[in-house]
């Protein structure tokens, strides 16, 4: 593997670079300068400071020319000048002068098909140890001629100024796609340069033809792929991590005419409330050469996974290969079965439901969840949240891009579609206990085997979607939360508010959709 020196990254001085060093050496850096610590798994255990989680008001991606017509611009993609990021990259090369630095040459697409090569150039090693279990991670070969398709720097120690650099705070997050480059300000969160590199392939596999997305994805013994959408919160990691099933990742998938491959060659758990009675593979992961973010650990060690003193949002990064049942390399036939994981906090939607395809389309390009009381400050009562795609932050390209191709899949491949509730059914979050994890597995189960394809249905009226009347290893009355509501009145009001903020949400930010998708939403 051929060394690199600082200038060849464009960074003046004398600073060592330490080119994808192994995972031992990371940690011995790590610690030597004072980053983090050992858990008494031997994971290294890291705060971040005062970003926490992504920051996406910080985000921002460049106008050029190549790029403006195809960029959905808005309040999700906005717009920075070209002039406002050089000057910032400058800058920031500038701080980086006469530090060390760690590289991670590294692909991203488990189908070398389809792969992108990232050069991550890295303030802190243990942020280059992270981006190293996280990313597809080369052999010595690849590595001898390898060239890098984009480049980000994240530099957590350098901070932007707000009213000269055009951009929010201290923290920025750019994405130039027509130099190839990103750069990471201010923010010591792992997670925006994994989602950078998510955004990325966001742009780059739709212009080849494929479908980007932000889901898991498992595969079964007789070879067939399961995917799972859904937002933060709603068991999109842990129901995909099946004991009985192979992993082939956990949050960012590429769907190809041969089927389903991984972005990553790691996965990004959230600790918060973590117990190896539930989710045992995951427990277990953590251990030498993962990175644990803002968990905190004992005198001894010990990490204490309740407590969100620091942030709820406390994670855990780790190579695939850290799950026993992992499928290597990740890569997977054409899905049987799609997935799309809600935590309604209304408790309204059905345990399971079946979906048409007009239907998935509606709930794709909705993306539905909710927010409970308490989460954050001002936050009451269920706060109904709807990320396009289920992922709207990491998507430049129109929605209807990745809607068509969602759509001319499911016709070609016939996959059955199932709308899962991960969250409340009977009643509202506070006044009943949240769905049981056992009986939302034997769900998922079911529509994994097949075994919900030949039942007997009824059309909720209100949510217009197919409620399955029995379910193995279910009880049939939970089926159907009209029946569970002890006050009817309640449940009806309920079901029609929640239908009508989907109605809302859907004319406001899709008023072109075709009529058939329309129709097939929510009868507020």
């Amino acid at each position: 593997m051929k060394t690199l020196t600082a200038l060849e990254l464009g960074i003046a001085g004398d600073g060592t670079v330490y080119r994808n060093l192994a995972v031992p050496s990371l940690v011995e850096e790590a610690l030597f300068r004072g980053e983090g610590r050992l858990s008494d798994t031997g994971a290294l255990v890291v705060e971040t400071g005062k970003y926490t989680g992504r920051s996406p008001d910080d985000k921002f991606i460049v106008d050029t020319p190549a790029v403006h017509d195809e960029i959905a611009w808005g309040k999700i993609n906005v717009p920075i000048e070209e002039s406002k990021f050089s000057a910032i990259k400058a800058k920031m090369l500038a701080y980086l002068q006469n530090r060390d630095l760690f590289v991670f040459d590294g692909f991203a697409g488990a189908d070398p098909k389809y792969r992108q090569r990232f050069r991550i150039v890295n303030e802190l090693a243990s942020q280059n140890l992270f981006i190293h279990e996280l990313l597809i991670r080369p052999t010595k070969e690849e590595l001898e001629d390898y060239e890098p398709d984009y480049t980000v720097i994240a530099a957590p120690g350098f901070k932007c100024i707000p009213g000269v650099d055009g951009v929010h705070s201290e923290a920025a997050i750019i994405i130039n796609y027509e130099t190839h480059e990103v750069l990471i300000a201010g923010s010591g969160y792992s997670g925006e340069i994994k989602k950078s590199v998510f955004s990325v392939m966001n742009y780059v596999l739709p212009k080849k033809g494929l479908l980007s997305m932000h889901c898991s994805a498992n595969i079964g013994d007789d070879g067939d792929s399961a995917v799972f959408f859904g937002l933060s919160g709603t068991g999109k990691t842990t129901l995909s991590a099946d004991p009985a099933r192979k992993l082939i990742g956990d949050d960012e998938h590429g769907w190809s005419d041969d089927g389903i491959f991984n972005i990553e060659g790691g996965c990004y758990a959230k600790c918060i409330g973590l117990e190896r009675e539930h989710e045992p593979e995951i427990y277990d992961a953590i251990k030498f050469g993962t990175l644990l973010e803002n968990v905190i650990v004992d005198d001894d060690g010990k990490p204490d996974y309740a407590d969100g003193s620091l942030t709820e949002n406390t994670r855990a990064g780790y190579p695939i290969d850290y799950i026993p049942n992992a499928a290597i390399p990740g890569v997977g036939g054409q899905p049987k079965t799609i997935i799309f994981l809600t935590a309604d906090a209304f408790g309204v939607l059905p345990p399971i439901a079946k979906l048409d395809n007009d239907m998935a389309m509606y709930h794709f390009v909705s993306g539905y969840t909710s927010k409970l009381a308490g989460t954050e400050r001002g936050i009451t009562e269920p706060v109904t949240t709807f990320s396009t795609l289920f992922g709207a932050p990491f998507f430049p390209l129109n929605p209807s891009v990745y809607a068509t191709m969602l759509g001319e899949k499911l016709k070609k491949t016939g996959a059955n579609v199932f709308l899962v509730n991960t969250g409340w059914c009977g009643g509202a979050a506070g006044t009943v206990p949240r769905m049981k994890l056992k009986y939302t597995r034997a769900m998922v189960s079911a529509a994994l085997a097949g075994e919900l394809n030949d039942v007997e249905y009824e059309l909720d009226p209100i949510f217009n979607v197919n409620i399955p009347k029995s379910c193995p290893n279910v009880p049939a009355e939970i089926l159907n939360p009209r029946n569970v509501w002890k006050d009817q009145a309640a449940y009806e009001q309920s079901a029609k508010n929640l239908a009508a903020k989907f109605a809302e949400n859907f004319a406001k930010k899709y008023p072109d959709m075709p009529k058939n998708i329309v129709e097939a939403g929510p009868k507020a």
